[in-house]
């Protein structure tokens, strides 16, 4: 139900080489291949320059099946060169036997291909290669229109004039992807969306350095990767059980602190979980900076907007 085509290119024919492309399709593919607990993920299909040749009409031929059939998720990633064509107004993807605008991947023929594929529930295109933030232009091409279609999402490393850093072993971008993927980007779930990447991405990119771009028309993000959840659901399903209403304080007092002479075992317990809910920013201290004050003083704890909305969940049994 999840296929991934995944691209690097290191080696042009007419055009200087990359170094880390290749290296970067085959670590997206191999993160994305399970989840965190081994479960299968993406069916992956990997193509790098240093196994195959990838001309325009294979790199075309690849793209269009990903977008064919039927399935949930058809995840597209490129890392190689990108180029804009100033006559057409175009961003391309650049092929291994480039030599002039004519020889590019359009992208907005990429957009035209994924936005046809009505029996995909969810499109999700990345793209490491400088200017590939013209990806995210609404434009028109002949009689078809590249748009943002319904159930797609773009996420590019940079702006449409912007170059797409290398690193040592991998892009700057995909690096970044990398770490996201692997966990830096989950949400108290454990859940890899395209929103928290990008968002993850975003705020590691300094500010003079390349930007990411990130468009989507989605109604609901889907999970890219899961990986351990921040909290265990077992203490996520207890929130309803210590606050009755959003609103409601879960009192505390000596009794829950380990170091106090009234302490018991029982709540001990209890404050340890409610501490790292607290760690997640899910409670807070009751007019307290700490919730070991908070203990201490007998004032208690509450719900987060954040905490709230995992109460809620929780109530329509989510996890």
């Amino acid at each position: 139900m999840r296929k991934g085509l995944f691209i690097g290119i290191n080696d042009y024919s007419n055009i200087s080489a990359l170094s880390g492309c290749c290296n970067d399709a085959m670590a997206m593919a191999s993160v994305l291949k399970t989840d965190a607990n081994g479960d299968p993920n993406f069916k992956n299909i990997v193509l790098t320059s240093a196994e195959d040749y990838l001309s325009r009409e294979k790199l075309e031929d690849q793209i269009r099946e990903l977008f064919s059939g039927d399935c949930n998720v058809a995840l597209l990633y490129f890392a190689g060169h990108g180029g804009f064509d100033a006559d057409t107004d175009e961003g391309m993807l650049i092929p291994q036997d480039y030599r002039s605008a004519k020889d590019g991947v359009r992208i907005s023929d990429v957009l035209n291909w994924a936005s046809k594929a009505t029996r995909i529930k969810n499109k999700v295109i990345i793209l490491d290669c400088c200017q590939s933030g013209s990806a995210g232009e609404v434009r028109a091409l002949r009689s078809e229109s590249s748009t943002v279609c319904e159930g797609m999402t773009i996420l590019t490393a940079c702006k449409k004039e912007q170059p797409a850093l290398e690193g040592a072993q991998h892009g700057v971008f995909t690096g970044l992807l990398l770490q996201a993927l692997h966990g830096g980007a989950a949400n108290i779930l454990g859940k890899i969306t395209p929103g928290s990447l990008y968002s993850f991405v975003d705020n590691a990119l300094d500010a003079w350095e390349q930007r990411p771009v990130f468009k989507t028309n989605v109604s609901q993000f889907i999970s890219l990767r899961e990986v351990s959840p921040l909290i265990p659901k077992e203490i996520l399903r207890k929130l309803p059980d210590w606050f009755a209403e959003a609103e409601s304080v879960f009192a505390l007092d000596r009794s829950y602190e380990p170091t106090e002479a009234t302490f018991d075992p029982a709540h001990g317990e209890i404050f340890a979980q409610l501490q790292k809910c607290n760690r997640h920013s899910l409670i807070e201290p009751v007019d307290a900076e700490h919730m070991y004050y908070a203990a201490l003083n007998a004032t208690g704890c509450r719900l987060t907007a954040l905490g709230a909305y995992y109460r809620e969940l929780a109530l329509k049994g989510h996890f």
